[in-house]
C-alpha cells in the first residue's frame, strides 16, 4: 500500500501528514511538484524479462514520453538471493548507495513494477517519505534534495527513464539529514 508522511525537516517526529490515500497522496506531492499517479500492474511483473516488461508498458511509457524527452529507458531490478552467502552484504551496499541526500540535474522518474522503496523529498522545511508500491509512478523534479531507502530487504522492479545517460548520477550534498528519519522499514512497522 503507498504511503506518504509528511514531516518537519528539522524533526522526524512532527507528522503533519501519515495517509495511504492515493487522491490525498497524489494532491499533496502535486502542490510541491511531483508527479505521481498510478498505471496497471501485471501480476508476474518481477518474473517478465526486461524487453518484454518494457513491450508491456509500451502505450504508457508513449503518453509519457509523448515529446522524446526520455532517451534511456530502462529496467532496474534487486532482488533477494537467499542462495548466495554475499547477498546480505551486496544488498546493504546497494541500500546505502542512495541513504544520503543528493540531488539530480535531471528529473528522476521510476514506474514501480513490482515491490516497493521510499523516496524522501526534502523540500524547504518539509520531509516526504513516499513509499512507492507495484504500479506506482513518481518523478522527483531536477534538483529536488531527495534520499532512497529500499529497506533492508531489498526487492523491486522499476522502469527508469533518463534524458541522458548519466542522468542517476547523483550530487551528494553531505547532509547527513536522512539519518533523522525513520527508514522504509521503520515506516512500514508503524501502519
Amino acid at each position: 500500500m503507498t504511503l506518504l508522511q509528511i514531516m518537519a525537516a528539522t524533526d522526524a517526529a512532527e507528522v503533519t501528514v501519515r495517509t495511504t490515500d492515493d487522491a490525498v497522496i497524489a494532491a499533496e506531492l502535486a502542490q510541491r511538484g511531483i508527479t505521481f499517479e498510478h498505471w496497471p500492474t501485471l501480476s508476474n511483473a518481477a518474473a517478465i524479462a526486461s524487453e518484454d516488461l518494457l513491450a508491456e508498458y509500451a502505450d504508457r511509457i508513449a503518453t509519457l514520453d509523448a515529446g522524446g524527452r526520455y532517451r534511456h529507458i530502462d529496467v532496474a531490478r534487486i532482488h533477494p538471493d537467499e542462495s548466495n552467502p554475499e547477498w546480505p552484504a551486496l544488498a546493504e551496499a546497494a541500500r546505502e548507495k542512495f541513504l544520503d541526500e543528493h540531488r539530480h540535474a535531471e528529473d528522476e522518474v521510476r514506474f514501480f513494477a513490482a515491490g516497493r522503496g521510499c523516496f524522501y523529498l526534502h523540500i524547504g522545511d518539509e520531509v516526504l517519505a513516499t513509499v512507492c508500491e507495484a504500479g506506482d509512478l513518481v518523478s522527483v523534479p531536477a534538483g529536488t534534495l531527495h534520499w532512497f531507502d529500499m529497506g533492508s530487504r531489498p526487492d523491486f522492479v522499476a522502469l527508469r527513464f533518463f534524458e541522458e545517460e548519466d542522468g542517476w548520477i547523483g550530487d551528494f550534498t553531505g547532509d547527513k539529514i536522512s539519518a533523522g528519519f525513520p527508514t522504509l522499514d521503520e515506516l512500514l512497522a508503524a501502519r
